[in-house]
Formats: C-alpha cells, structure tokens, sequence
C-alpha cells in the first residue's frame, strides 16, 4: 500500500486520519509543524501527503508553494477548517489535488486518497480495484457489493463499513473504530447507528456474515 504523510498540529486529529490509513494497510507518518512536514514532504519517501493549512512556524500554503517551487509533484490533499471560497482557490492554485474542510468522516477522506493514488504512478497501477473475504466482494469503482454471484447496490455508508469489515476479516472490531471511520470526528458514542447500519449489511451479505463479540464490536466471518 502507500506511504502517506499527515502534517497536522492537532493531535487528535492526526491520530484519527493515521489510525484509518493504517487500518487500510497504509504507512502513515504525522508530523506537527510546517518546517518538519516540509522536509519529510521532500524526502521522496511519501506517495501523498495530507497538509493543514494553519501549522505553527510555517502554514500550509508555504510548504505546498515551496513543495511545488521545488520541483515536488507529490499529491497534496489540504485538509482545514478555513472553507471560505478564496482560502480554497489559494490551495488549488497553490498546487494542491484536492481540498476538504473539517469536521470530516474518514470514509470520504479514503476515497479521495485512493483516486489520488490511482493517478500517481507505481501506486496506482496494479492496485485492487477489488477486495474480498468469504461470498463478499467489493467493487472500489461501482461501489457495488456482489455475493454469492448476486450484485446488490450500497449506500456511501454502508460501502464505507462493508470496507472496514472486508479489510480486516476475522478482526473484531469496536464500535468506535467503526464509528470513527464511517462517520468521522463528530460522532455520538452512544448513538446506535453501527449497529443499525450492521443490520443493514447483514440483510445483503447473509445473517451470519456479521458476528457480534458481546461488549467488544462486530466481527466480519464472510
């Protein structure tokens, strides 16, 4: 998979973005502040980074603007809590693939990396553009779920879930993970919602597809 480079100052936030890229079996460095994003962003090591724009010593619009001086062509993706029209713009023209606001959910921060990533070669080609476990497969194009031979269509949340189940089969996984992933930083941990969404993908994939480990998460058995 890829080497993604996170360089955001609000650790929580860049907690939650590496956890997700590491559960889809990415490598994911976070760093702090401009000047240090700046120079793993240069290293050559990283296929995509993932830049907030307010960073102490230097912002994200210094580092992209030197990045593309440079001569880099790494993908960026700005990710920030500025959304006015003239602060995205700056970003677009400044270089930046793409551009998001927070509050976020991962599940859309997902898919804008792996369509960055198709583009980049050596880490685009040649990737699945499938994944399966057991009767269950996804198409990461269609968004489309087949089992047993039998298509059924899936909302972007419940693709999103299917996912995490399907790249970490036979792992239990918590209902915070999933919330995390799924619905992003503002969530409710009380809220019932991955259980009524497990239902939902239960009634696609087959009754025993999903199990539940009692007072832990949900397990996907395929």
């Amino acid at each position: 998979m890829a080497r993604i480079l996170i360089v955001e100052d609000e650790h929580r936030i860049a907690s939650f973005i590496g956890k997700g890229l590491r559960a889809e079996g990415h490598t994911a460095v976070a760093v702090a502040d401009g000047l240090t994003g700046l120079e793993h962003a240069m290293s050559g090591d990283f296929d995509l980074v993932v830049l907030d724009i307010g960073l102490p010593q230097i912002d994200g619009f210094d580092v992209l603007d030197q990045l593309r001086s440079q001569g880099s062509r790494v993908p960026v993706i700005v990710l920030t809590a500025r959304d006015s029209v003239t602060d995205t713009v700056s970003a677009l023209e400044g270089g930046a693939d793409d551009y998001m606001s927070k509050p976020f959910r991962f599940a859309e921060l997902s898919a804008r990396i792996r369509l960055r990533l198709r583009q980049v070669p050596g880490t685009g080609e040649g990737r699945p553009e499938t994944i399966a476990a057991g009767q269950v497969r996804l198409d990461l194009r269609t968004r489309r779920a087949t089992v047993a031979g039998k298509e059924h269509d899936l909302s972007a949340r419940e693709f999103a879930l299917a996912e995490m189940f399907l790249t970490n089969p036979g792992q239990v996984l918590s209902r915070e993970q999933l919330l995390d992933h799924v619905w992003g930083l503002d969530f409710d941990p009380g809220s019932n919602v991955v259980d009524v969404y497990v239902g939902y993908l239960r009634k696609k994939f087959g009754a025993d597809s999903i199990s539940t480990a009692r007072g832990m998460g949900y397990r996907f058995n395929g």
